[in-house]
């Protein structure tokens, strides 16, 4: 038998250390894991003071602590596979830190080994890098470490992590699509405009005929772009920017948040995407055993759409005076009936977070469904507008030309 000492957490979060004896390792971690703890180091008494590991190639220099989205996925599944398998939550910790593939990352992960070693919490150690962990995520870590169960509910936030970073890129990848050939368009229609309608003034003006209003409307329009082109950049540059401004006050950011779920065709997709982000993120906070006024402050936080998290909040307060949850978001107009009466249903028969996973699942459906239909119908909408712009201004130039072939044929 080999003594060995551990630290580890119990279920109300304090931190225990001791010496217990075992045949190995694996036998330890298992007794101590049938305990309801979660270990956070152990090693052979005999060895003595643990000494810092030094990590691998990536230098985190003076790098601030951050992760990516994909890091972030990654670094949760993998820290609750470890754990999972039995692996102390310190060890874990060090051996992401070791595989790091970046600066910002890789300092994150130590900061967790330096603070985790030194006795913190590793929800603590996460508050201290909050570019990387989000409230949600600190909280469901806390979460973790009062109920004992780390590993169960590390996998339950790296799935929620994976479904909503797929659900991101479907809607990246559907936003894609149309910015970049509208682009394409308006710099094609510019540089005939610019580059090539001027050039046609001279054969026009000579020969001394009317010209069709097309194409005194298209030179008009390239005359203005060629000389006061700069006039229309910088007016789009004050718009935008002013935009901008605007929608970084309270009041913008309402307005432009509750303008986006009105927009025709992108409307309605905004507003599921908003409510599968609401109902996967207050399910998952709820079956972790976040407390429920808790859960409505981080879901309002993340919900996204600043519409969605006024209902929400409005929620809270109807919780805190007694009332359902379900009340005020029947007041909301981004809620429909189906989810508040699936609301009112969880909540009378006691599983609130299973319906709400369902509600979750069925808009996951819905904002896939909704990608490919838009997809489908942007492009024959792009291929409309773009014969109408880039067809419009070679027309333009052809009829002052069919006109005068009409005119030598007639003699």
């Amino acid at each position: 038998m080999t003594s060995f000492k551990y630290a580890a957490k119990d279920p109300g979060g304090k931190t225990i250390e001791g010496t217990i004896d075992g045949a190995d390792r694996q036998q330890v971690l298992t007794e101590l894991r049938a305990k309801n703890l979660v270990v956070t180091s152990i090693e052979e008494a005999a060895s003595g003071a643990r000494r810092p590991k030094k990590y691998g190639s990536v230098k985190s220099g003076r790098a601030k602590p951050n992760a990516s989205r994909t890091e972030r996925v990654l670094f949760t599944r993998q820290l609750a596979t470890m754990v999972g398998a039995g692996l102390a939550l310190l060890e874990g910790l060090e051996v992401l830190a070791d595989q790091a593939e970046t600066a910002a990352f890789k300092a994150t992960c130590e900061t967790l080994v330096r603070e985790v070693r030194s006795g913190c919490d590793l929800s603590a150690a996460m508050e201290m890098c909050p570019k990387a962990f989000d409230e949600l995520y600190v909280s469901m870590v806390k979460a973790a470490e009062i109920s004992g169960q780390m590993d169960v509910i590390l996998i339950r936030l790296a799935d929620y992590l994976e479904a909503a970073e797929e659900l991101r890129c479907e809607i990246k990848s559907a936003m894609t699509y149309p910015v970049v050939s509208m682009l394409l368009v308006t710099a094609i229609t510019a540089f005939l405009m610019i580059g090539i309608v001027p050039d046609f003034r001279q054969v026009f003006e000579s020969l001394d005929s009317e010209l069709p209003p097309l194409t005194e409307f298209t030179l008009g329009v390239s005359d203005f772009m060629a000389s006061y082109w700069y006039l229309g950049l910088g007016a789009m540059v004050l718009i935008l920017g002013a935009a901008n401004m605007f929608r970084k006050t309270e009041r913008g950011a309402f307005l432009f948040d509750q303008a986006s779920l009105k927009i025709p065709v992108f409307g309605p997709l905004y507003r599921k995407v908003a409510l599968a982000r609401f109902s996967r993120t207050f399910a998952t906070l709820i079956r972790s055993g976040v407390p429920i006024m808790g859960t409505l402050d981080i879901v309002a936080e993340t919900a996204g759409n600043r519409v969605v998290a006024k209902a929400v909040l409005a929620s809270r307060d109807s919780v805190r005076a007694g009332n359902m949850l379900s009340e005020p978001l029947e007041h909301s107009p981004v809620f429909p009936p189906l989810v508040v009466r699936m609301i009112a249903i969880g909540e009378r028969s006691g599983a609130l977070e299973t319906l709400l996973e369902k509600i979750a699942e069925f808009y996951d459906a819905q904002v896939k469904a909704a990608v490919k239909g838009l997809t489908s119908l942007i492009e024959p909408i792009l291929i409309t507008v773009l014969g109408i712009m880039v067809g419009g201004v070679v027309l333009s130039v052809f009829l002052p030309m069919m006109d005068m072939v009409g005119k030598l044929s007639g003699q």
